[in-house]
Parts: C-alpha cells; sequence; structure tokens
C-alpha cells in the first residue's frame, strides 16, 4: 500500500464557504479533496488528511497563533506517518492576508522551505525520498466576509503560480496550479465549494497516477 499525506489549511481541512464568522461548517468527508483522491485511487493507497483552519507556510500568526506556522508541524506529522510514499501541499492561502505584509514571491518561498524541509529530512518507503507535489491555491475573490483580512490579496493570489512554478522547478518538485481547475466560492471568496472540491481531488488525483505511473 502506498501512503499519500495531504498537507494543508482550511480548504483541506474541508471548509464549507463561509457567509457570517459564526457560519464555520464542514463539508462531508466524501465531499472533501482528499477523500476524492482516495476514492479515485482506490485501496491500495492509503489518503491521510493533515488540514488546519489558519495554517501558513512559514510564518507564525499574531492573531490566531504560532501554531498555525506549518513548519512548526510539518517534521512531527511527517514522522508520525511515516514511511510516506507522497506528499501533498497546498499552502498559501492564508499567508495573502493583510497582517503577514506579504509579496507573492514570499509567499512562493515559505513553500519552498517546506520542500526542502522534506528533500533534507524525511525518509520514505525503503529510505527512499517521498514524492512531493506542491498545489498553488487557486486564486481568491471576490472577497465579501474577508474583505479586511485579505485586503490587497486578491492581486497578489494572481501571481503566486508563477513564483510557486519557480520554486517548485528549482527545488524539483512536481507542480500543480489550482486555479486551472477550481475557484473559490462567490459566498467567501476563500473556500471552495463542495463541487469545487471535488474537481480539485480529481484533477490532483490525476496528477498522482501521472507520477506513479
Amino acid at each position: 500500500m502506498k501512503n499519500i499525506l495531504c498537507y494543508g489549511d482550511s480548504n483541506t481541512w474541508g471548509m464549507v464557504p463561509m457567509a457570517t464568522v459564526t457560519s464555520a461548517e464542514r463539508h462531508r468527508q466524501p465531499d472533501r479533496w482528499p477523500s476524492v483522491i482516495a476514492d479515485q485511487l482506490g485501496p491500495e493507497f492509503s489518503v491521510i488528511t493533515e488540514g488546519l483552519n489558519g495554517r501558513t507556510t512559514v510564518f507564525d500568526d499574531p492573531i490566531d497563533g504560532a501554531h498555525n506556522n506549518g513548519r512548526t508541524y510539518l517534521l512531527p506529522c511527517l514522522e508520525s506517518h511515516a514511511p510516506l510514499d507522497f506528499v501533498i501541499i497546498m499552502l498559501g492561502t492564508n499567508d495573502l492576508k493583510s497582517r503577514f505584509g506579504l509579496g507573492a514571491y514570499d509567499i512562493a518561498a515559505g513553500a519552498g522551505q517546506l520542500l526542502k524541509l522534506i528533500s533534507g529530512d524525511v525518509r520514505g518507503l525503503n529510505g527512499l525520498k517521498p514524492q512531493v507535489l506542491l498545489v498553488c491555491p487557486c486564486p481568491i475573490g471576490p472577497l465579501n466576509l474577508f474583505s479586511d483580512v485579505f485586503a490587497g490579496g486578491v492581486e497578489k493570489s494572481q501571481r503566486l503560480h508563477a513564483y510557486y512554478a519557480q520554486i517548485g522547478a528549482m527545488l524539483g518538485c512536481h507542480l500543480l496550479n489550482a486555479g486551472d481547475h477550481v475557484v473559490c466560492s462567490p459566498v467567501d471568496g476563500v473556500h471552495l465549494a463542495a463541487e469545487q472540491q471535488h474537481a480539485l481531488g480529481l484533477a490532483i488525483a490525476d496528477k498522482v497516477r501521472d507520477i506513479l505511473a
């Protein structure tokens, strides 16, 4: 059996697009993109979901908490689920929050730091490095509920893919641009509706098949 880890934020956890700050709900498990991957790839694959609401790439959040730093938990997570054959990382959306003041390149570079951790310290099956797929989050917007939180983030989100592609090529990982397959819900401009979760799962499953073929 091949083990796949999905490491991400609220869109990996399965957050339903929010109309109000008190309407936080989670998609049904079959509707979340990691579950779609598991369904598509079949019983020879074990798909592990590690999604945390608010998780950044490598930045401490001064409001939501330092535990949301994706670098802090990555190595313990990888070791606890070892051996891993495949790691899928989709992070960067929360880095667009205005509180961080980051540019698109800095966000991609943060994702790159996670890739370096995997390549430097992690072993997969039989001591081999796990394959890594970096998923660039789809552009955000239009913003409603989160217009202040993500002020200035829409334009930066549209430039993420170019920098993710550069970082991915430099570090030798596989890349998928979520924006080629899905769009954020107009309800809040940040999260994926159930049908978009499903579409993303299908796209990632196809990519994994191609890589492992």
